[in-house]
């Protein structure tokens, strides 16, 4: 990953401006998620990833997203008090965005150029596409949004040592 991917804006659920730059030193995993999803479940499981690895250097990273089968409908407030409310959702969540398309966040553009899906496809296909990152920003892996969460832990444990 290079600097620029750093250093890409992305703006908090309550308007702070981040990026992944600010958490140096902590591997990543940023996911695209969505609160009406068949998948939605899967934030128990980051959550519970989140519990388990954050004080090992894990940042679990969410980022709404609207762009399958309009999925996440709400405001920044909606989102944030599902979350908080069905699944006690702690780590840091982002505004909506888009990952497919000419309106793709840059991040998301960077991240599926660096880890394509299956047979190098870098459309993300539906909500909870992860993407683990390691701490010096170089290693990427991409993940299928049925991947629950709990199956990353060895690839997770592998990053923090």
């Amino acid at each position: 990953m290079t600097d620029n991917v750093l250093n890409i804006p992305c703006t908090t659920l309550t308007g702070e401006t981040k990026t992944l730059a600010d958490f140096h030193g902590k591997a990543l995993l940023v996911v695209n998620t969505a609160s009406n999803c068949g998948f939605t479940p899967q934030y128990k499981g980051l959550e519970a990833l989140w519990q388990a690895y954050k004080d090992r250097g894990l940042v679990i990273l969410g980022f709404p997203c609207n762009q399958f089968g309009q999925q996440e409908p709400g405001d920044e407030a909606a989102i944030s008090q599902f979350c908080e409310t069905h699944y006690g959702v702690s780590f840091p969540l982002f505004k909506k965005v888009e990952v497919n398309g000419a309106q793709a966040h840059p991040l998301f553009r960077a991240l599926k150029a660096r880890a394509p899906g299956l047979l190098g496809s870098t459309a993300i296909k539906w909500n909870f596409t992860k993407f683990l990152i390691s701490a010096d920003g170089q290693t990427i892996k991409r993940y299928a949004p049925p991947t629950k969460p709990n199956a990353l832990k060895p690839d997770i444990e592998a990053l923090l040592g």
